[in-house]
């Protein structure tokens, strides 16, 4: 639909006629030809902001899919970069790509709500990967991703500025996530993606409660709206 060697019409409805995990091994050999993959002018905006003194010896990718945030992870880690996701062929996507010698790349298949890793990861990415939790599950997600940070890592992913209710993005988006919610309610197994599901407010209490103190960074490179918030901003959550 999207590329002439991205998913057909027909292969997306079986995806979504799937689990969230058999969905994404089905469309892993194409998934890099949708407009589901992170931007490279996205991830070149965070790798740039990702600065602090001493940097970054060790990074985690949390549901890396084919490797996006991986590519942030290599340009401001020294050390090692892990990508962990459930779908075992996203992960061979990623790992079947040109990654450098250093830092040091390797990938776990994993459920990113019991991460079987000790606390000893630095820097936390995440992209797009939100509105396949629950709201109800997001507390948890994010005490796991606590629970691999060091004291003082910080969990780090991007954020877009919600559409207006007058906009056609916004209905868009409403409509979609009416549509999933009908087919979950009708068709098991159930596949999680809702858009709108992710709100600041339920952003913000999980990620404090969970042990994180919360920041804002604007990416500047994606503009302004006309109330002159940031279109993109970069959300820092420290561990304290």
């Amino acid at each position: 639909m999207f590329h002439p060697e991205g998913p057909s019409l027909r292969e997306l409805t079986v995806q979504a006629l799937s689990s969230v995990e058999h969905g994404y091994d089905l469309l892993a050999p194409k998934f890099d030809h949708t407009p589901f993959r992170t931007p490279a002018p996205l991830l070149d905006a965070m790798a740039a902001a990702l600065t602090r003194p001493g940097g970054y010896a060790h990074g985690l990718d949390l549901c890396c899919g084919t490797g996006a945030g991986v590519e942030v992870l290599t340009a401001v880690c020294r050390e090692s970069v892990t990508g962990v996701d459930f779908s075992a062929g996203m992960l061979d996507e990623a790992r079947a790509r040109d990654w450098p010698a250093a830092p040091r790349v390797s990938w776990v298949r994993a459920d990113a709500r019991a991460l079987p890793f000790a606390p000893r990861f630095d820097l936390v990415v995440s992209l797009g990967a939100f509105g396949h939790f629950l709201p109800r599950e997001l507390p948890g997600l994010f005490a796991q991703v606590r629970s691999v940070l060091r004291p003082g890592g910080d969990f780090v992913f991007p954020v877009l500025a919600p559409p207006r209710a007058t906009s056609r993005a916004y209905w868009m988006l409403a409509g979609f996530d009416a549509v999933m919610r009908v087919r979950n309610a009708l068709w098991r197994p159930p596949f999680v993606m809702y858009y709108r599901a992710f709100s600041p407010g339920v952003m913000y209490r999980g990620l404090t409660d969970a042990g994180f103190r919360v920041g804002l960074t604007a990416l500047p490179v994606f503009g302004h709206r006309e109330d002159g918030a940031p279109r993109v901003r970069m959300v820092t959550a420290r561990a304290r």
